[in-house]
């Protein structure tokens, strides 16, 4: 070994595995290895070593890294407070299926078992979030278990945790010889261009082939595939749907591409769900199953490079185990070119529709406040070339669906299966330092910025200096409640709104930002909302836009059924405190869709529930 501790060598593994960055929190239980990561910085020969604010922020940080650029990313803490810290954002790899590998410190091994302060079955604690966790007991195991905790989480796209105690951190490293008990591995990965056997792939054709109207439901594992989906889709004159992680994969130019379906969806994708003959999924685990054809409505196929999410949402015909890209380029040679061209010509009829729509709802005026989709709508017609844009899973979640539109290159995510709302700074600031170059734009409600957006001003502060164009927006919807929950204890649950749980205590976001030196906004009228995209966007540095927004916009989904409906009446009926604005709001967004599928929607026998539309 050319290096002399576990640490040196754990460091330089790193390096083989084509890791440059990590996002890291000190602390004792990690101790050596971090005085070695100084060493080796001190030497010019270190990683990138990214220090935020807390402990989970490390580990959402390394899930948008593995997100925005297909590399593994890595996440490092101190024994049992740190590591416990970490969870969430591994969850958020796990969910989403990304390759995380977290290294987490431990008590030297003499204590193991003796309920040592901050000693912990740290094995045990992320058996669930983790599909390998080790130990590092022996300087000679050290390398089987980092081989194979990056192997692991680049095959089965999940996170990977090594535990590494203090001791084992110091001791001397060795190499591992051919001996009994003794693992000499590899640091080459595993190939996960995974192509299915032909015949497979015939008979997902053929059913193509056959359809009369088909949709494809594209979501994030389908990254890297965009010119395969389209020319696909283009030969099977199909629609296309995109889950909301699957945004970025399908340019918002193509005009049979009808953004994504559900609550935060659009009635185009919508209808196509519901009048599909066939429906072929490519890298999505979409949980919705209200949203996806009926039974025996549609032939199913679906793609994906996990096995055991194959078939799992819909009852699909044929199952396809591998790489959406390797699949397609194998498939697109045995589609036949369909000369009717009804279903697309209506898809796109109906999604020009759906466009005037959300301009008519970005641009009306609500009596108690600002329109939260306006500043979404103003920079989606202004965003830059290979921008990154990001968002939480509140309300703000809602407009980025509806308005945002990614064109090719553009670079957009959040927390998906998780919904966490705390990832949207993460997320920008690793999409930031992975893109110095590219503008990152991050939307985010007032209560995800309280909850780990203000601090993570300070990270940004710290290392903007590093970035070759300093240019970073954040967007803060600033209506002073959690307004997602409480759209959903309205609608879901048919109960009022309780101010205990729900009020968010305002705070001049724009104000903070100036204190750190950053450029501060405050968007107090719709029709300023322009202007400020501009002066962030002509700002070479930080800027934070503080738009104060009503609190009461409805985040109407694309048909309004009559759980909606009356459960929103039972909430009213019951004494919610915002009740009168609430209405206004609701009968204002209602008023302004411009067709007739809404009108009198929240008013019981006008029979919404009975129309598709």
């Amino acid at each position: 070994m050319a290096k002399n501790t576990v640490s040196d060598f754990l460091i330089q593994r790193l390096k083989d595995w084509g890791v440059s960055r990590v996002f890291a929190f000190p602390g004792d239980g990690i101790g050596e290895l971090d005085g070695a990561l100084g060493k080796a910085d001190r030497r010019g020969e270190g990683l990138d070593y990214i220090r935020p604010t807390h402990e989970e922020i490390c580990a959402l940080m390394a899930t948008a890294h593995a997100k925005f650029t297909g590399e593994v990313g890595v996440c490092m803490a101190t024994s049992s407070p740190g590591a416990f810290h970490m969870l969430n954002g591994l969850y958020d790899a796990k969910m989403d299926n990304q390759p995380v590998v977290a290294i987490v410190g431990q008590q030297g091994l003499d204590a193991l078992g003796t309920f040592s302060q901050q000693e912990n079955n740290l094995e045990r604690t992320f058996a669930d979030v983790a599909a390998y966790v080790q130990t590092i007991v022996s300087p000679a195991q050290a390398q089987a278990v980092i081989d194979t905790a990056f192997r692991t989480a680049i095959a089965r796209k999940q996170p990977c945790v090594i535990v590494f105690p203090h001791d084992v951190q110091a001791m001397k490293a060795v190499e591992p010889t051919a001996a009994h008990w003794i693992a000499r591995t590899s640091d080459a990965p595993a190939e996960v261009g995974i192509t299915p056997p032909l015949d497979e792939i015939r008979r997902a054709a053929d059913i193509i082939n056959a359809g009369e109207r088909v949709t494809f439901l594209v979501g994030h594992g389908a990254v890297g595939a965009t010119d395969e989906v389209i020319e696909a889709a283009t030969l099977a004159g199909a629609g296309i749907i995109t889950a909301l992680r699957g945004k970025e994969v399908v340019p918002s130019d193509v005009p049979f591409h009808t953004q994504q379906v559900g609550l935060l969806g659009s009635l185009p994708s919508l209808h196509q769900m519901q009048d599909c003959d066939t429906l072929l999924m490519l890298g999505t685990n979409y949980p919705y199953g209200e949203f996806l054809p009926k039974t025996g409505q549609a032939r199913g196929i679906q793609v994906d490079l996990r096995p055991e999410q194959l078939g799992l949402r819909y009852p699909t015909e044929v199952n396809l185990w591998g790489d959406v890209k390797a699949t397609l380029t194998a498939l697109i040679p045995m589609l036949e070119r369909k000369t009717d061209r009804s279903w697309q010509e209506k898809i796109e009829g109906e999604w020009s529709g759906w466009e005037r729509e959300m301009l008519d709802q970005a641009m009306q005026s609500f009596p108690d406040g600002g329109n939260p989709r306006r500043i979404f709508h103003e920079l989606n017609t202004r965003l830059p070339e290979n921008a990154i844009v990001t968002c939480d899973a509140g309300t703000t979640a809602d407009w980025y669906g509806h308005h945002i539109r990614l064109r090719r290159g553009m670079k957009g995510d959040l927390s998906g299966r998780l919904a966490t709302m705390l990832a949207a700074m993460p997320y920008a600031e690793a999409a930031k330092f992975a893109f110095p170059e590219r503008t990152v734009i991050c939307t985010i409600g007032d209560g995800a910025f309280q909850m780990l957006g203000m601090n993570e001003l300070i990270t940004i502060k710290k290392y903007m200096h590093t970035w070759s164009n300093p240019q970073f927006i954040v967007i803060v919807l600033h209506n002073d409640d959690l307004a997602q929950v409480s759209w959903e204890m309205r609608t879901e649950d048919g109960n009022p709104v309780w101010e205990g749980s729900q009020d968010v205590e305002s705070v001049d976001y724009a104000g903070w930002a100036e204190l750190l030196g950053f450029k501060g906004i405050r968007v107090k009228d719709d029709d300023f909302a322009a202007a400020a995209i501009e002066a962030a966007l002509a700002h070479r540095g930080v800027t934070v836009i503080d738009d104060y927004v009503t609190r009461n916009a409805p985040p109407l989904p694309a048909k309004i059924t009559s759980e909606y409906r009356n459960n929103m009446i039972k909430a009213m009926l019951k004494g919610d405190p915002h009740e009168v604005p609430t209405l206004v709001d609701s009968a204002e967004a209602l008023a302004h869709e411009g067709i007739d599928r809404v009108r009198g929607a929240l008013h019981i026998g006008h029979g919404a529930d009975q129309n598709r539309d």
